[in-house]
């Protein structure tokens, strides 16, 4: 299969941010409390987002809102396990958190707003949903970030 032109895909990336603009603007809106706090901003071309680190609340690793990426940790690039693993239903290698969280950019630029009720309906942070297991599976193959793709 051949891959789309250059000119395509960044007009699709650019209709995708702006289609995810209402759930940027809230993670945005946080970062910039996060920043108050003591947080550090980033943009990050290849994630698609602006990356806020050492976000000072929530139990550890990372959130994505739209095309903002809130991370507790220094680095996003750090391992960490997939959801089924640290579930107990799979064994699997760690993965790098800035590819799960890339997942989910690309998942808030085709639904966008859509995205926060589906993960709800889906079961939330759970081993179980689907966003979750195909956050995982693109961090750990680079395919596979909809939702409803088949394994």
């Amino acid at each position: 299969m051949r891959a789309p032109p250059r000119w395509l895909l960044r007009l699709a990336q650019g209709l995708g941010i702006v289609w995810a603009l209402p759930v940027t603007m809230l993670g945005l809106a946080a970062g910039l409390a996060a920043l108050a706090a003591g947080a550090r901003v980033r943009l990050s071309r290849r994630d698609l987002a602006c990356v806020f680190q050492r976000v000072p609340w929530g139990p550890g690793g990372a959130l994505t809102l739209g095309n903002v990426i809130l991370d507790t940790g220094d680095d996003l690039g750090r391992p960490c396990r997939t959801y089924a693993h640290a579930a107990g239903l799979a064994v699997q290698p760690r993965i790098r958190l800035a590819d799960h969280e890339r997942a989910h950019v690309f998942q808030y630029m085709v639904l966008g707003a859509l995205l926060p009720p589906l993960y709800l309906l889906h079961g939330g942070v759970s081993a179980r949903n689907r966003f979750e297991h195909a956050a995982d599976r693109y961090a750990l193959t680079g395919r596979g970030w909809w939702p409803w793709a088949h394994d």
